[in-house]
Order: C-alpha cells, then structure tokens, then sequence
C-alpha cells in the first residue's frame, strides 16, 4: 500500500535532487551541442587528420556504456592526471562528452542533408567557405536537425539518472539513498518517476513550440 506519510518526506528530498539534475542536464547539452557542432562540421570537411581524429572521439563514445564512462571520468583520470574530480564537474564532462559524440552524427548528417547547389549559390555570390555555412548551410541544417536534436536532449537528460554510481546527489540519488534507509521502496521510486515524468514533458513541450515556430514538418 502507497504510504502518504513517506511520499511527503522523500518530495523535498526529489525535488532537491531536480536542482542538481536540471543543472547537470543543462550544462551538459550546452557544451556538448557545442561538441557536437564543431566536430560534426569538421567530419564533412576535408581536413584528413582532424575528420579521424573526431571520428576517433565519436567512435569511442559511441561504443562505450556511459556508466563506465562515468566512472572512468571519475575514479580513473584523477589518477591519471592527479587531478581531484568534484562529482558534480565529472557528471558535466561525462553527460558532455557523450552528448557531443551524438549530436556530431546529427550535425553531419544535416549540413550533407543540404543541396549541393547552396554551396554552389554561396561561392557563386562571392562568398567563403565560412560565410556559406553560416548564411545558407547552417539554418537549413539546423531545422533539419532540430527534432533529432530534440530527442537527443531528452535523452541527455535521462542519462543523468546513471551519474548515481559515482554519487552525484540527482533525482535518481536522493531517491535511492531515501529507499536504502527507510526502505520505502515503492514510495521513493513512484514519486522519482513522476518527476522524471514532469521534467521530460515540460523540455518536450518546449521543443513542440520550437519546432513549431521554426516550421519544421512544413513546407
């Protein structure tokens, strides 16, 4: 039977573990959409070294279980490079790095997803490989890439629940740590789903209303 009394008392502790988790989250998509961005252009560029290089990073991430990541990050280069880790700084490089391995595949497929003939329509009007992607190639690529990136960001967001391992006090943290001591099990888990449940349908309300006002699905 759902115990009332212990719903009460595990909310705020949730609810303090949304802070962290919205901060991590944000963080996260902020600098690996920035990856992403660079990396992404740099694969459909013809600079050899630097395109094995990024697919090097992409392939790495992309094999690996986030959980070892996050505990490689953790335990694993602060030994390496003697430098200490807060957990909240090895959660943002961890959630960063692996987003930015994923939104590199869907910046690169966006910008080659653009005619051929806007590249031809940029340098026939004078312009430099630069101001082609910035004025012509990006917007298109970008409202081609927006739903991807939309799930991609829910997904970000998700994958913070896995930082628990290496004790980031999350959502999915306070909850666990709650369950472990009162042994509320049912209470603690429910009340994480439905912030989970809050927290990726407010970020998908707000991307409908960007794709919206962008026009994507529209001709």
């Amino acid at each position: 039977m759902f115990d009332w009394s212990s719903a009460i008392i595990v909310f705020p502790r949730i609810a303090e573990g949304m802070k962290i988790t919205i901060y991590i989250a944000v963080s996260g998509i902020v600098i690996g959409f920035i990856i992403g961005l660079v990396t992404g252009y740099i694969r459909t560029t013809e600079y050899k070294l630097l395109k094995k290089i990024m697919g090097f990073y992409v392939w790495l991430v992309r094999s690996t279980p986030i959980i070892v990541q996050a505990l490689y990050i953790y335990f694993v280069l602060p030994r390496l490079l003697d430098i200490p880790f807060d957990r909240n700084l090895a959660g943002i490089i961890c959630i960063s790095i692996n987003a930015g391995a994923y939104i590199s595949e869907i910046v690169r497929g966006a910008i080659l997803s653009v005619p051929v003939g806007q590249w031809e329509a940029g340098f026939s009007l004078g312009m430099n490989r630069l101001q082609v992607i910035t004025h012509l190639i990006f917007p298109l690529a970008f409202k081609n890439m927006l739903p991807a990136l939309g799930n991609q960001f829910i997904i970000t967001v998700k994958d913070t629940s896995i930082l628990t391992v290496i004790g980031v006090a999350e959502m999915t943290y306070q909850a666990g740590q709650y369950a472990a001591t009162s042994f509320n099990l049912v209470e603690s888990y429910t009340i994480l789903a439905l912030f989970y449940l809050f927290l990726i349908s407010v970020l998908s309300v707000i991307l409908n209303l960007l794709e919206k006002k962008m026009g994507v699905g529209t001709k």
